[in-house]
């Protein structure tokens, strides 16, 4: 923010990738939680991993995502 009149300077990011990224692990993680509440690993996986995707499709970036299971 500007020091004089408390407006954001010319051409601030609206948003912030950090916070956008924190929601998309939030997102996998409300949506595994029934499924690992309930013992099954692999519905809560998979909850998860499409919970994750819809949020990332909302994140504007130039990246790769890449995990443990490679990419998709």
């Amino acid at each position: 923010m500007s020091e004089t009149n408390g407006t954001p300077p010319q051409g601030a990011p609206d948003r912030n990738l950090a916070l956008d990224l924190v929601r998309v692990t939030e997102a996998g993680a409300l949506g595994a939680g029934r499924w690992i509440g309930l013992g099954d690993k692999i519905a809560a996986d998979q909850a998860a991993v499409d919970a994750m995707r819809l949020m990332m499709d909302t994140v504007t970036m130039a990246g790769v995502v890449v995990i443990g299971e490679g990419e998709k």
